[in-house]
């Protein structure tokens, strides 16, 4: 059987912690000169409004900086910094380059002479990757040598977890992160997110522990300071123990499940030689999802909801099939039904998410969030009331429409505000030393 090796260091100095997690992990592949390589982080949100909470959510750019100067010292001057960011809007290109600059990607560009690259902005290659499925990949990483790819440590509300085979979903295009999010059993989310690695060049993973996150990926998840890094040349390797190090057992997290089956591996870390520190001595539960319940009345809604008493609306967990704009904005939505409340009940209200949801009998107003929505339910005679929000992605302006059309007095500021709203979570942190914003920036 082959061995595949997988590092944990606890993290404790700048280069010399990624160096070592590194040499641990078995050392670099072999690159010729003149060899290319990719670096792709993790940029889940940036808003360039305010601070929000980067902890656990976005790659350190220490651990990028400590993996441009690695790649230097092993002669390579050919790298490239990619990220494919999603923004509202789609043709945004001014936030991935604030984000570029505010992490010290710049920096980076001038004191290395490595590339950046808005991967939304460059060029796509369609790829077959199984399942009747073809998606398109950046260009650019795929002329690459290597890929050096460096998520961040957390657990997602999806996928249970997000980490280095997850990271490689921002190098495809809208259309095909649409894709992965379609209404098939048998190709769903968790097995498109398994073939996303199979037709790249060699992938090297760093995991960045240093901060992590549970119920991410975005910033309204709950951050921990764990000092951690897991290094490996093996993708399938290095997030099979990265789940077991956020507490989880890959073998109920479905998309490392596929992935392993697919290479014919088994998930049980059998064929897996860790080094560093034993997974034992750093594992943490890290919470994934959120808790939705039915109320008194038979109503889906999040339990923080019904503990609050709101009556008169059914608001169905998100589901696979949710992609990532319409997940952008349901925090928001449910944020702002939660300060309508006033006591009394809602006018027998439902929100439909996602692709699959399907009305409930009887309900008096039936609030289809996005496009996906309303094309499956517009001609549905079950829904007595339908309020439409069309969009992909929703505007904020017909969501806010739309609540005051069900009934529900939402606050308009907190729709008109939506890029403030981020910035009401570093609350959680102030004060607390082990979170440090010099994290995320160059030379510091």
């Amino acid at each position: 059987m082959t061995r595949h090796r997988v590092s944990i260091v606890r993290y404790q100095a700048p280069g010399a912690s990624v160096r070592r997690a590194v040499d641990l992990a078995g050392g670099l592949p072999a690159l010729k000169p003149g060899a290319k390589v990719f670096i792709k982080p993790n940029i889940v949100f940036w808003t360039r409004a305010v601070p929000f909470p980067k902890w656990g959510v976005i790659t350190t750019s220490r651990v990028v900086e400590d993996m441009v100067a690695l790649l230097k010292d092993h002669g390579v001057d050919d790298i490239t910094i990619g990220e494919g960011m999603i923004t509202a809007d789609p043709k945004d290109r001014e936030t991935p380059a604030h984000a570029f600059a505010t992490l010290g990607y710049d920096a980076l560009a001038r004191r290395y002479g490595v590339k950046t690259l808005d991967v939304m902005a460059g060029g796509f290659t369609p790829l077959e990757i199984g399942e009747d499925t073809t998606l398109k990949f950046c260009a650019r990483a795929l002329e690459s040598d290597l890929i050096v790819d460096l998520p961040v440590l957390k657990t997602h509300n999806q996928t249970v977890v997000s980490l280095g085979t997850k990271n490689l979903k921002g190098l495809i295009d809208i259309p095909s992160r649409k894709k992965c999010h379609r209404m098939d059993a048998d190709a769903d989310l968790h097995a498109m997110v398994a073939r996303l690695a199979d037709r790249l060049p060699p992938v090297f993973t760093v995991i960045d522990g240093i901060y992590t996150a549970e119920r991410g990926p975005g910033f309204d998840g709950k951050m921990h300071r764990s000092d951690l890094l897991v290094a490996s040349a093996d993708l399938l390797s290095a997030d099979l123990v990265g789940a077991r190090v956020l507490g989880h057992d890959p073998a109920n997290v479905p998309y490392l499940v596929h992935e392993a089956r697919n290479h014919g591996r088994p998930v049980d870390l059998s064929d897996i030689e860790v080094t560093g520190e034993p997974v034992e001595a750093v594992a943490r539960f890290h919470a994934y999802d959120f808790d939705y319940a039915r109320d008194p009345d038979g109503n889906w809604l999040p339990v923080p909801l019904i503990k609050q008493g709101i009556r008169g609306l059914s608001y169905p967990k998100y589901d696979l099939t949710m992609c990532t704009y319409c997940s952008g904005i349901n925090g928001v939505v449910l944020s702002a039904i939660r300060y309508a409340w006033k006591g009394e009940p809602f006018d027998d209200v439902e929100v439909l998410t996602g692709k699959v949801m399907t009305p409930m009998p009887g309900k008096k107003k039936t609030i289809l969030l996005g496009k996906c929505m309303y094309q499956a339910h517009k001609d549905n005679p079950a829904i007595k009331e339908m309020i439409a929000v069309k969009g992909c992605p929703p505007k904020p302006e017909d969501i806010l429409k739309a609540l005051h059309q069900a009934g529900i007095a939402a606050d308009p500021a907190l729709f008109a505000g939506m890029d403030q709203l981020p910035g009401f979570f570093m609350a959680r942190y102030q004060g607390k030393p082990e979170f440090d914003e010099t994290f995320f920036r160059v030379g510091e």
